[in-house]
């Protein structure tokens, strides 16, 4: 198992990695109305975003929630244009440091992986093998547990100051509209069920969450 990481938290917040992270949100947003305006004076309000980071004092602001319905209902919860830079500044970050952990045969959001690999991967062990187990998480992102979320993280990254900006943005998941059925498993109490819970669908941090989420299942899977 791969030690420990700390001291992440000069290059989350360093100019450099900054701009690095807002050019890869921007990306695909250039022409969106929320790139726009950040763009019209992009080295100041990055140097805003990133003062009231090294100050700590920053704020996750307000969703903005839509419908879909294809694969299936769900409710995308969209980020404010600044905060989704911050987000792309902590993955870019931890993710190198979580990947080498994640076993091969995880597929989703990650670099090099996707769905027509886990399509391929899948048909080569269908030609070796006449069973397979499928099985699904009903409401995964709503059901997702913040405190055991942030004892997954933190027994990775030891860095106080990036567990507090990971921390904002897991509590954000709050605002979420709509619920889910109180689950009680072996050990709780009445009080569990007031845990808070909730990863908003959309945010980049929140699809690098889930797979820390699942890493264990997976290596009890396969191994």
């Amino acid at each position: 198992m791969a030690s420990t990481i700390s001291n992440l938290w000069p290059e989350i917040v360093s100019w450099n990695h900054l701009v690095q992270s807002y050019a890869r949100c921007r990306r695909r947003k250039r022409y969106k109305l929320p790139a726009t305006r950040f763009h019209y004076c992009w080295e100041s309000n990055l140097h805003r975003l990133q003062d009231e980071l090294v100050a700590q004092s920053w704020r996750p602001g307000q969703y903005y929630h839509f419908h879909i319905t294809h694969p299936k209902p769900r409710v995308i919860s969209a980020a404010p244009f600044r905060d989704r830079i911050v987000h792309h500044a902590i993955v870019g970050c931890l993710e190198p440091n979580f990947e080498r952990r994640f076993i091969f045969d995880s597929y989703a959001c990650r670099v090099g992986k996707g769905t027509h690999r886990a399509i391929r991967r899948a048909q080569t062990f269908l030609r070796r093998h006449p069973y397979f187990l499928k099985t699904d998480i009903v409401k995964f992102f709503p059901s997702i547990d913040h405190g055991h979320l942030n004892d997954l993280i933190h027994h990775v990254v030891r860095d106080r100051q990036v567990m507090d900006l990971i921390g904002l943005i897991i509590d954000s998941g709050s605002q979420l509209p709509g619920c889910i059925p109180p689950v009680w498993f072996p050990g709780d109490d009445l009080l569990d069920a007031l845990r808070p819970k909730g990863l908003p669908i959309g945010n980049l941090t929140s699809q690098f969450f889930a797979n820390v989420y699942l890493d264990r299942i997976d290596h009890f899977v396969k191994e």
